[in-house]
Order: structure tokens, then C-alpha cells, then sequence
């Protein structure tokens, strides 16, 4: 409903099917073009990007701080990219006692201080499981 006044948007939810119990707002930040781009999957630049680069800072603050650049293909798995380049994503045994990325108990998570709007939304299990960990997680 990109551009439609708010009466009607409210009236569209209004006439929904009592069956419908869970609806997902999601709001942008961005002009209506920008949005449409994004709905449409890209900006429309034939010479829009392939690859993304991923920095990935290990032991920060500390002496044995490591810094790691990765190239990975745009709309790649993010845990799985790290995973794949040996980087730990658990915490102590959880190394050995979690779901694989499957969004469920929260073990894996990585902190995203920069760049986090180029990253897809959170589905509603991630959302959930993440909860109570900074809007960077």
C-alpha cells in the first residue's frame, strides 16, 4: 500500500478476515522511490553491486584484537559466511549445543554496529529470540 492515504490503509485493515490475527507493520526510512526500489529487489543501477564486503573485528579491546575483511556474494547468509571462514559464532559449549542457524535459540548472534540497514529485516522467530539483545543484534 506504498503511497495510499491513511483512511484507506486503516480501512484495509478494518476489512480483513477475522482470521487474520497478526499483521507485521514494517516502516521505512527513505523516500517512496527508494522504498520501491527496495520492494523490486535493487535501486535499478545496472551496476549495482555483487559482492558485499564483511569486517569482522574479533577480541575487540583487547591485545589479541584481530581484524578479518571477507568478500561474500550480496544476499548471503551472514552466519553462514562467518561460519564457512572459521569465525566462532557461539559462545562456550553452545559451540556444540545449538539449532544451526535455524533462528530458534539465539546462541549464534553477531553484533552489527555498522551497516545493519543493508541487512534483510529479522523474521518474527529471529525478532523474538533476539528480544532482549540491542537493536544491533
Amino acid at each position: 500500500m506504498i503511497g495510499a492515504p491513511f483512511d484507506q490503509v486503516m480501512q484495509t485493515f478494518a476489512n480483513l478476515d477475522r482470521s487474520i490475527i497478526e499483521v507485521d507493520l514494517v516502516f521505512f526510512k527513505g523516500t517512496k522511490e527508494d522504498l520501491k526500489a527496495a520492494c523490486a529487489g535493487g535501486d535499478g543501477n545496472a551496476d549495482e553491486k555483487k559482492t558485499i564486503a564483511i569486517t569482522v573485528i574479533q577480541n575487540k579491546g583487547n591485545k589479541d584484537e584481530t581484524t578479518k575483511t571477507i568478500v561474500a556474494p550480496v544476499g548471503c547468509n551472514l552466519r553462514q559466511v562467518l561460519v564457512d571462514e572459521g569465525i566462532n559464532v557461539y559462545q562456550s559449549f553452545t559451540r556444540w549445543t545449538n539449532c544451526k542457524g535455524k533462528q530458534l535459540c539465539g546462541t549464534c548472534i553477531v553484533n552489527v554496529p555498522e551497516g545493519g540497514l543493508n541487512t534483510n529485516r529479522k523474521s518474527m522467530d529471529e525478532a523474538s529470540t533476539l528480544r532482549e539483545n540491542p537493536e544491533t543484534y
